[in-house]
Formats: structure tokens, sequence, C-alpha cells
């Protein structure tokens, strides 16, 4: 079916859609490039969303993961391409929905930005799917373990909780430098299947739709596209709407680490644009004079905290890069109060 017939055959559910949600009435700012059949389209609960950036080799690798799910459950899943010009990612998955790999839809988001990649797939997926329970989440350098799907939907079946995180496993493509896998910028923030606070990444998620629908659109927000951090402030306004949070280890991912990743620059970079986020996010929920120097006191003890908790992560991991992270957050934090911020996304095939 021809874009142009399944954008007119989706339009009354569009519609629908559009009111559903606070903010949806402004224009989209995307485009459907190919898209399944609507009546493929119109009994499906749980949608993954992938987005990509001129990496089209892993994501056709993310996306027969995804083909090659057990466990028998439906899906639909929608490519977000965030490059308007070249659209290497969108033309290959266009191709592969072609033939038939998977349904859903290839869109393009040419905004540039990783908080209007997410946006954009998920005001799709709450327009397009009128059966929609929840939205998952994978990046394009990651791979689907073959009951990825199947656990998550095992535990938003049973677990009171709204929001869903997996684990992700990093594998670096410089196998000497495996044992990084113990530092905090590449390790998950938790192991154990269950309740736990809050989530922190958009890596492996499973979100049920209410939640989409009572923080409106934007979902994230984009003043995070380049610097990252959408996802932490989005959890967070997750967190303060009442929504829980629920981890499922056995929803797990691999991720690729091309070899800049294990590099000592890129390391440290990572760790102070944490600690940026993390302050970031804070002086958003403690404005004013008296929040911002709640937030810098947080920062100055978290440094002279760091030192001890350093040395106990060094002696654990045998590794004094790593037993240095919580001293470049804690820097991170401090830098951006003089609005030092890295940038990590501006060119993401450099990231």
């Amino acid at each position: 079916m021809a874009v142009t017939e399944q954008m007119r055959s989706n339009d009354g559910d569009t519609a629908r859609g559009q009111r559903s949600v606070t903010g949806f009435g402004l224009p989209e700012s995307f485009s459907v490039l190919a898209a399944s059949p609507a009546a493929a389209l119109a009994g499906v609960e749980s949608v993954v969303c992938v987005p990509t950036f001129r990496r089209p080799d892993l994501l056709e690798a993310t996306l027969r993961s995804l083909a090659a799910q057990q466990g028998g459950h439906e899906f639909a899943i929608i490519v977000v391409e965030n490059e308007g010009v070249e659209r290497a990612g969108a033309i290959r998955a266009a191709s592969l929905l072609e033939a038939g790999l998977f349904r859903g839809l290839v869109i393009v988001e040419p905004r540039q930005g990783n908080c209007k990649a997410y946006n954009a797939a998920w005001r799709c997926a709450l327009t397009r799917f009128p059966a929609l329970r929840q939205v998952l989440g994978i990046d394009d350098d990651e791979r689907a373990q073959p009951l990825w799907l199947d656990a998550f939907l095992r535990a938003a079946n049973e677990a009171p909780a709204e929001l869903f995180g997996g684990s992700v496993t990093p594998e670096f493509e410089d196998a000497s430098r495996a044992w990084l896998r113990a530092h905090p910028v590449f390790r998950s923030h938790y192991e154990v299947s269950g309740p736990v606070p809050i989530l922190y990444s958009s890596a492996n998620y499973l979100i049920r739709r209410e939640v989409l629908g009572r923080l409106g659109f934007p979902f994230l927000n984009e003043d995070f596209d380049f610097t990252g951090g959408g996802d932490s402030d989005f959890f967070a306004r997750a967190k303060a709407a009442g929504f829980r949070f629920w981890w499922v280890q056995e929803a797990a991912q691999r991720e690729i680490m091309p070899a800049r990743r294990s590099e000592f620059g890129w390391i440290v970079a990572r760790a102070l644009r944490n600690g940026a986020i993390s302050a970031a996010i804070e002086r958003r929920s403690h404005p004013g004079p008296a929040g911002r120097l709640r937030v810098l006191a947080k920062s100055l003890a978290l440094l002279a905290a760091s030192v001890p908790r350093g040395i106990v992560l060094g002696l654990k991991t045998q590794s004094m890069l790593v037993g240095l992270y919580h001293a470049q957050v804690a820097i991170g934090r401090l830098l951006s109060e003089v609005g030092v911020s890295n940038e990590q996304y501006r060119k993401p095939e450099a990231n």
C-alpha cells in the first residue's frame, strides 16, 4: 500500500489520537515514509520505537533481532529516522518493511535531536495505533535477546507498575576493553527484577500508554536534545505524577560499543555529562535561589564524598579509571553551575 493511501486510511484514528493528549494540537513535525496497511495495525497493543541516525547496518541488525522475538506476541515497530537529508536508515528500514520483515511505520523527524526523535515516535504510536497499550524502545546499536519482548510483557501483565526498564550488556568492539563493563557509565543501574524507585535511561524500556497521556506532549523536554538526560527528566516527572517503576532483568539487550567509547576521553566526558544532567534535573525540580543553593550544596557534598567512594569503587573493580567516576560526576555537576555542559549528542556519529 502506498504511503499516501495509508495516511488517508488512518485519518480517523489519527484525528482521535490527536485529541487524546495535551499538546497534540500542534502540527506533526514528522513525515511517514512507509507504512503497513491500517488494518494490520488496528489491533496492535505493543509498539517498539527505534530511533536511528546514520547507522543503517546496525539498524538492520536491531530490526532483525526484533523480528526474531519468541513468545508469540503481536507487535509493531516504528522506526524514526532523525537524519532528514540522506535518510539512509529510513530507506533501509522501508525496504525491510516492504520485504515483510516487520510491520509498522518508518517515519522521518528531520529536526535533529534525541528528544525530538522520541517525541515523534511516541506521538506516532499514540495516533496510529488505536488499540495501543504500551510503547517499548531499543536503540539502533542494540540487539534484543529472543525473549526480550516476552519478559517485558509478562512483567507488564503482572507487576503493579507503569514504567519498566531492562538490562543492557555492552559488547566492546575492542575485546581487550571488556573489563570496562564494571564502569558505572556502561553498567545497568539495577541487576534484580522487581520494584525500583526510578529509571534513568530510555535505552531499554516499556511505558504504559496512560503515562504518556498524563504527562502530555512534548513528552521529553527538547532542551536535553544534545546533552542527553531528556529520559531521566521524563522519568523524574513520571515519578512526581505518582507512577511506579519496575525492573525486568530478563528483558535483555546487548549494545555494540565502538572502540571510541572505550577511550579515556569519551568515558570522562560521559561521566561529566551524567553529573551535569543530574544537577540540571534537580534545578528544574527546585527552582529559585533556595533551590539553586540546595543543588550546589549537594554537588559540593558529593565532591567531598567522592574520595572515599572512589577508593572503594577502585578497589572493588581494581581500576583507578573506574574509581574516578564519582569525582567526575561531582565535577560535572559543579561545571553545570557556570553553564558548562557536554553536548555529546550534537554529533551523534562521533558519540
